[in-house]
């Protein structure tokens, strides 16, 4: 059995067999919609089998799971929750109702919460197309202003619609856009007219707002004059830029509305936790024994070991809203592994991929060791994080800094380039001399090997043709940056469309400045956020580290002066060790946390690494300088 080409295995094809049937429902016309939209991998009918048969398995696991639980509840807390239920539950609470056995009690609840995980596993199936529809909407809305000004360069050399889009579609650099385009060209090919593909795209990109109607006006223009295309394409391209502008600001202001909610939700446990401890000394039941599944726990217990999840998924969310904010084409590079040892070990001070996959065993190796000194397992765990975490951290940043100067180097290159071109020479011509006479600093060496490839043995217009565009494929490879991806590429399609030299390299010098000018007024706004995470974690760390020293030990001579005079007082609810080993595992959830947002909103996922990895080495230095772990 196949589905849109591709042979299925066997478990596809049994889920395939069973569920399949579905697709014809009415009740899915709106997720049919949405996998439109989303336009993922998996054919649509293969798509809602798996969540089918992903949704029962979810019923028979939460189902047992739920009855196993209720089973194994202790006698005690299961006569207070069926109680707390009758009580709280009107119309119950006035009737005189049996003894409830406790096996009804387990099927009844078994069954509520599997039909309702398998009705949930439905619902998350259907919104995660939605999800994916708004992420590649998001997309689109970044890389097509981008592409609309490469498509006017490109109508100054051609004016076949065809060309035009696949050149676009051809460049990774314009993500979610080129795959539309790409889409547009199978469409187009599939019912023999490009004008049907452009509109039944249109129809079903998510990106309604403004991909959709740039179809269909670019359909329409391109079917009236060469000229009425080419003004269309200036306009719409200025207009796009301006919008994109406008969706930055906007995303300026939810991460401001982000960080200051980030904050508040990282120092509430914090003193939740110390409302909690101190409470303890007044309140006696926060620390009696509570019987669970599990095992024998307390109220106080709970919140502090709750807080430090809590803390912890705020972090990991902060992150993720950050990274989804980000504009696309300002974001880092993601770093691939070289498939062989060899090239891990060449590429380990450049590469965080490759220094993570080194780390990752020394880490290992490093929690063996700080077990065999004596560690408690958190300390075990936190060390070992920060023995991986600082050097990849480390080397991303130096990878970053060396890709910020090419960066800067490569408009000066551009700009070069531009001049000799704009004086008649050509190309490799112009390369050349920019190469022997521009100091280039970190683009050098990249610069020098691409006047090299351009200068080999003259061959034909076509072979020449070829190896230029080889020659710039090779060129971006080298530099590696989102920057210049996006910006060489454009020179690549446009000369071979046909469109003036001159012309690419005057449209090349706004694009690269653009993008260069935004990726830095970015980064100088979120580093402020950087700053956020920063002065959280060590505002945390003071209030925690005080907290300790100066108000545990008086509280517990507070209550052991207490217990002697038989005032209201547990002499025992406060036990500084425990208190400060409690402490201590909220604090440092907090620095990896704060860590994650900071290193996120700075440069991505490798320095968020560092970050965390910063914060907690510096809170574990201070909790031991003083004496508290």
């Amino acid at each position: 059995m196949t589905t849109d080409g591709r042979t299925l295995g066997l478990l596809d094809r049994g889920l395939y067999a069973l569920f399949a049937h579905h697709t014809d429902d009415d009740r899915h016309n709106t997720t049919r919609e949405r996998y439109r939209a989303a336009h993922p991998d998996t054919g649509f009918g293969l798509y809602l089998a798996r969540i089918y048969g992903l949704a029962w398995l979810v019923l028979v696991a939460a189902s047992m799971t739920a009855g196993a639980l209720t089973l194994a509840l202790p006698a005690s807390t299961f006569d207070r929750l069926i109680a707390a239920l009758g009580q709280g539950v009107p119309v119950l609470n006035r009737l005189a109702l049996p003894p409830v056995s406790r096996l009804a009690v387990a099927l009844v609840l078994s069954l509520a919460v599997g039909v309702g995980s398998r009705w949930l596993v439905l619902a998350l199936g259907n919104r995660y197309l939605s999800w994916v529809a708004q992420a590649r909407g998001a997309d689109i809305a970044t890389t097509l202003p981008g592409a609309v000004r490469y498509l006017r360069v490109l109508a100054s050399g051609t004016h076949d619609r065809t060309e035009m889009l696949r050149a676009v579609a051809e460049q990774e650099a314009y993500g979610e856009t080129a795959v539309e385009f790409r889409r547009v060209l199978n469409r187009g090919t599939l019912t023999g007219s490009l004008d049907v593909g452009l509109e039944q795209i249109a129809s079903e990109t998510p990106s309604r707002d403004l991909l959709a109607p740039f179809l269909l006006k670019f359909r329409e223009h391109a079917n009236q004059s060469a000229d009425a295309l080419e003004g269309y394409l200036e306009m719409e391209g200025r207009l796009l830029s301006h919008e994109q502008s406008r969706r930055h600001e906007r995303a300026t202001g939810y991460l401001e509305l982000l960080a200051e909610l980030f904050v508040v939700l990282l120092v509430v446990p914090v003193l939740l936790v110390l409302i909690i401890t101190v409470m303890s000394v007044l309140a006696p039941g926060l620390s009696r024994p509570i019987a669970t599944p599990l095992g024998t726990t307390s109220t106080r217990t709970l919140v502090v070991y709750g807080s430090a999840a809590f803390v912890l998924v705020t972090g990991l969310t902060a992150a993720f809203v950050v990274t989804s904010l980000r504009p696309r084409n300002t974001a880092a590079p993601s770093y691939s592994r070289p498939q062989s040892a060899v090239g891990v070990v060449q590429t380990l001070a450049s590469n965080p991929a490759s220094a993570l996959s080194v780390c990752l065993p020394l880490g290992l190796a490093l929690a063996g060791g700080l077990w065999t000194l004596g560690y408690r397992p958190v300390n075990v765990l936190l060390l070992s994080y920060v023995g991986v975490s600082i050097p990849v951290g480390l080397v991303a940043i130096r990878r970053a800094r060396r890709d910020d100067a090419k960066d800067r180097e490569i408009q000066d290159f551009v700009h070069a380039v531009a001049g000799h071109v704009a004086l008649g020479r050509p190309f490799p011509q112009a390369v050349r001399r920019v190469a022997e006479d521009v100091q280039l600093g970190a683009l050098a060496e990249d610069v020098d090997s691409l006047s090299f490839t351009l200068s080999l043995a003259d061959t034909p217009v076509d072979a020449a043709d070829d190896r230029r565009a080889a020659a710039l494929d090779h060129f971006v490879d080298r530099v590696g940056t989102p920057m210049a991806e996006q910006t060489i590429g454009l020179v690549v399609g446009a000369l071979d469309a046909g469109s003036e030299a001159e012309d690419v390299f005057e449209t090349l010098q706004t694009e690269i400045g653009r993008l260069y000018h935004q990726r830095k007024s970015l980064r100088s706004s979120l580093l402020v956020y950087v700053a956020v995470g920063w002065t959280t974690a060590l505002l945390v760390v003071g209030i925690t580290v005080a907290m300790n020293v100066y108000v545990l030990s008086e509280f517990a001579q507070l209550s052991a002066v207490a217990s002697s005079e038989t005032m209201a007082f547990d002499p025992t609810a406060i036990d500084p060790a425990r208190e400060r080993y409690r402490f201590y595992v909220v604090t440092q959830a907090t620095m990896l946390s704060s860590g994650w947002f900071a290193g996120t909103a700075s440069r991505g996922f490798y320095e968020a690494l560092l970050h965390s990895g910063a914060l907690v080495l510096a809170a574990y230095g201070v909790f031991a300088g003083v004496g508290l772990v």
